[in-house]
């Protein structure tokens, strides 16, 4: 699969992960009354989890980790930690800067994802899922 192929794929499960962190952290603001900042930690986690779940069906489909499934996540969220330390640096700064963004963390959210995705991205492929998967 080409890069560019790989690239588009990944972005689609980025906006499908942004949806996913962007839902879940406003509904656990709006309707459960958590802290904006404790919120995103639960938010990424399954942000994660749907990225994962796309990325090694479509964009990595093609490769594989070597690793059971549970060992396959924890590496995928430990890898995507690198760039959620950038992405949640950025949404507790906009929230800093933007306190009414309290109560609308969602824009945050999207706000400060752009540049973890580029991180992501080049975690996932480079060191996740590096080999071609073989042919049995």
């Amino acid at each position: 699969m080409s890069l560019r192929r790989q690239v588009v794929l990944f972005g689609v499960g980025g906006a499908i992960g942004l949806v996913v962190d962007a839902g879940v952290v406003q509904a656990l603001v709006s309707w459960g009354h958590w802290n904006p900042y404790l919120a995103r930690v639960v938010s990424f986690l399954c942000a994660a989890t749907a990225t994962w779940l796309w990325n090694r069906r479509f964009t990595f489909g093609h490769r594989e980790s070597g690793r059971s499934l549970h060992a396959e996540w924890l590496h995928w969220v430990a890898l995507m930690s690198v760039g959620a330390v950038v992405n949640y640096a950025a949404y507790a700064a906009i929230l800093m800067v933007y306190p009414w963004l309290h109560r609308w963390p969602a824009v945050a959210v999207a706000a400060s994802s752009a540049a973890a995705s580029l991180v992501n991205f080049a975690t996932a492929r480079g060191v996740l899922f590096k080999s071609a998967k073989t042919s049995t």
